[in-house]
C-alpha cells in the first residue's frame, strides 16, 4: 500500500470534501485547488514579509538595546501594517525628467522576481509547484533578473545617486553569484541532481544526513550563506542602497507602493535565501530525527511547518550579522568576492570532487 504523506491527505481530503459538496468534475476541482493553493502561497508569504519587517525591528532593538515597537497592536506586532497602510496613502510621484515607463516597471520586476523563484521550492515531498529537474539553476536565474530591475530604477529615475546605487548592485550581484553558484555545484555534485524536492529526499533519516554535517558540505554551506547576504543586499553587502553615501541608493526617487514593492521584494527575496538552504542543506521537511519524522506523519503534520521554522531560522540569523557587523568600502566587497570567496569556492569543487571520487564521505 502507497504511503500517503500529510500533503497528500490534506490534498484528497480536498477533493473529497469539494466533490461531495458540488459534484463538479475531477478537472474543475484541480483547477480550483491550484488557484486556491497559490492565494494560500502568497497570502503565507505576504503575513511572513510583515513578520519579518517587524523581527528585524525587534532583532536590530535588542542588539542596540531598545525596545523597538511597542505602541501597535502587542509588542508593536501591526507596526509593519500600519507602515503598509502609510505607504498606501502617500502620493505616487514620479520625476519629470524620468523615464516613466522604466520607472514604473521597475518595481513589479523585482516584486515578481522574488515570487516566481517559489514556483521550485518543496515545501513537503508532494507539495511543490513545479517539480522541474534544474529547480537550483532556475531560482539562480529567477535572483539574476532581480538586477535588471534594479538597474531599470536607477537609470529610469535621472538620477545620479540612484544610479551610482543600480550601478554598485549590478557589479555585486554578478560577483556574488559566482561564489553561490560554486556553492550549490558542491551540493549538486553530492547529490546527482539539481532537483531541489530530491535534494530533500535523500536527507531523510538521521541529522547526520543533512548536507550541513558532511564534513566536505560544511565549507559550502558557509559559502552559500554569505554570497546570499550579498545577494539580497543584506550588511555588511549593502553597498547598493549605503544611506550614508547614496542617500537612499537606486530607489531614491520612489515613494508610496513603489518603494513599498522594493521593500517587500528584499524580505521575500531574503525568506527565499532562507528556503533553499533549508532545503540544501538541513534536511528541508525532514525533522532530522526518524521518530519524530513517524510521528508527523501519524498526525498528519505537513513538512511546510518544519521547512518553515528552518527558514526563519536562516532569516534571524541573517538579521543578526546585519546589525553586528559594519558596512564594507565597495574596494574591500570586490576583493572579498574575486580574492577570497571565489578562490575558495574552486578550492572546494576540487576537495568534493576527491572527496567523492575516493568515497571518502563517511
Amino acid at each position: 500500500m502507497e504511503e500517503l504523506s500529510p500533503t497528500r491527505f490534506y490534498t484528497e481530503f480536498f477533493h473529497r470534501l469539494v466533490s461531495r459538496w458540488t459534484g463538479w468534475p475531477e478537472g474543475v476541482i484541480a483547477a480550483i485547488g491550484w488557484v486556491a493553493g497559490c492565494v494560500v502561497l502568497g497570502v503565507i508569504m505576504m503575513v511572513t514579509t510583515m513578520l519579518l519587517i517587524w523581527a528585524e525591528r525587534k532583532v536590530s532593538a535588542w542588539i542596540q538595546s531598545r525596545l523597538g515597537p511597542t505602541r501597535v497592536g502587542p509588542a508593536g506586532i501591526l507596526q509593519t501594517l500600519a507602515d503598509g497602510i502609510k505607504l498606501f496613502q502617500k502620493e505616487d510621484l514620479i520625476p519629470a525628467v524620468a523615464d516613466r515607463k522604466l520607472f514604473t516597471l521597475a518595481p513589479l520586476l523585482c516584486f515578481t522576481c522574488s515570487l516566481v523563484a517559489l514556483v521550485v521550492v518543496p515545501w513537503d515531498r508532494d507539495a511543490i509547484g513545479s517539480d522541474v529537474s534544474i529547480g537550483v539553476l532556475f531560482i539562480i536565474a529567477a535572483a539574476s533578473i532581480n538586477v535588471l530591475g534594479i538597474l531599470m530604477a536607477s537609470w529610469g529615475s535621472n538620477n545620479k545617486w540612484a544610479l551610482l546605487g543600480g550601478i554598485r548592485s549590478a557589479a555585486q550581484m554578478v560577483s556574488y553569484e559566482i561564489p553561490q553558484a560554486l556553492a550549490i555545484i558542491a551540493v549538486v555534485m553530492t547529490a546527482g541532481t539539481l532537483s531541489l524536492r530530491e535534494m530533500g529526499e535523500q536527507q531523510a533519516g538521521w541529522l547526520g544526513n543533512w548536507n550541513l554535517f558532511r564534513y566536505w558540505l560544511m565549507p559550502a554551506a558557509l559559502l552559500y550563506f554569505v554570497a546570499g547576504l550579498a545577494e539580497v543586499n543584506r550588511t555588511p553587502f549593502d553597498l547598493p542602497e549605503a544611506e550614508s553615501e547614496l542617500v537612499a541608493g537606486f530607489h531614491t526617487e520612489y515613494s508610496g507602493m513603489k518603494f513599498g514593492f522594493f521593500f517587500l521584494g528584499e524580505y521575500i527575496n531574503a525568506f527565499i535565501v532562507g528556503l533553499v538552504f533549508a532545503t540544501m542543506f538541513l534536511g528541508g521537511w525532514n525533522w532530522g530525527i526518524p521518530a519524530l519524522d513517524r510521528l508527523a506523519g501519524q498526525v498528519h503534520m505537513p513538512g511546510f511547518v518544519v521547512v518553515y521554522v528552518k527558514a526563519w531560522v536562516v532569516v534571524l540569523l541573517m538579521m543578526w550579522v546585519r546589525w553586528t557587523l559594519p558596512r564594507l568600502r565597495v574596494d574591500q566587497l570586490m576583493a572579498f568576492a574575486w580574492k577570497l570567496l571565489i578562490p575558495a569556492g574552486l578550492l572546494l569543487l576540487v576537495g568534493t570532487g576527491l572527496v567523492l571520487q575516493l568515497g571518502w564521505t563517511y
